[in-house]
């Protein structure tokens, strides 16, 4: 093979992968009229069209995708093969790439960036944000970082950070004007801030748990966010009940903002993981992440 040809194959991937030549290209390191010229260049060799374009998207065509589903573990194994050779440096060195989701990112992840750069300058962090669920071992990620419960069971989870809560609130103003919610029950007769999954765009059904009793209360309202930051500004505006993560809204709630509720039936839940496919050869990135995250932990 050609260094030409690898450069290519890998564009080709890395544009199926992001669905778009931009975010491929700032991955890359190339311009955008570079990385097309690229394409242009592997798709007149094999005389065949790999993307479908539109003003809107790609995706790969019938050859595209055959080409990909080859492709694929390939690119893993060379991936493999250039990680086990960097184990051979004093110090990891290399890209370690993590999707997210948001709230993960900025109340877990964000805090820890600064510290393990300082611990391991040779190593570049490549993080995508985003609350849709997705496949990192298809998407070429090397970990993912989202709530236990999402967490495929086939994956290796490392916790990260501490227990969670979810707290259902209210602004002082709306619980004068519709009172106060007794049991999870009776938020069906409330104005109820839904949230919609971005991944499937199903409404999210508040879960409550009390000793052995568990319930399921599909609420309703005036205001659908996919945004819990829009959801928070709502509930203290008094536009209704709000469920929302404790490490979000507690000042607020310890501040007088925002009035919580239904305590005894939001019990602490394990929160975020850190998870990866079990390999044999981890990337030396993934391994001094981990590591630093132990340390910092004081998990073995």
């Amino acid at each position: 093979m050609r260094g030409s040809d690898y450069a290519e194959l890998r564009a080709f991937a890395a544009i199926v992968e992001h669905g778009s030549f931009a975010r491929a290209a700032a991955q890359l390191g190339l311009s955008r009229s570079a990385l097309s010229q690229t394409i242009r260049g592997l798709e007149e060799r094999l005389g065949l069209r790999l993307l479908n374009r539109t003003t809107r998207s790609v995706a790969p065509s019938e050859a595209g995708a055959r080409l990909l589903a080859g492709l694929l573990p390939a690119l893993a194994d060379l991936d493999a093969a250039v990680a086990q050779v960097q184990t051979l440096r004093d110090t990891p060195a290399g890209v370690l790439r993590i999707n997210a989701s948001r709230i993960a990112a900025i109340h877990r992840l964000a805090p820890l960036i600064g510290p393990f750069q300082a611990a391991y300058p040779d190593i570049a962090l490549d993080i995508v944000v985003e609350d849709r669920l997705v496949d990192i071992v298809a998407e070429r990620f090397d970990a993912g970082l989202r709530l236990g419960e999402m967490v495929e069971r086939d994956m290796v989870a490392v916790k990260l950070g501490g227990e969670l809560e979810l707290m259902v609130v209210a602004a002082p103003a709306y619980l004068e004007r519709h009172g106060v919610p007794e049991t999870p029950r009776d938020l069906r007769h409330h104005r109820c801030i839904n949230f919609r999954w971005p991944t499937d765009l199903s409404l999210y059904r508040w879960e409550f748990e009390r000793g052995a009793e568990k319930l399921e209360v599909a609420v309703e309202g005036p205001l659908t966010v996919t945004e819990p930051e829009v959801a928070i500004r709502a509930v203290l505006d008094g536009v209704g009940i709000g469920y929302l993560f404790d490490l979000q809204i507690r000042p607020l709630v310890e501040a007088g903002r925002m009035v919580r509720m239904l305590e005894d039936w939001t019990p602490p839940f394990p929160g975020f993981y850190l998870y990866y496919p079990s390999r044999r050869q981890m990337p030396p990135p993934l391994r001094a992440f981990l590591d630093f995250v132990r340390r910092r932990q004081g998990t073995p």
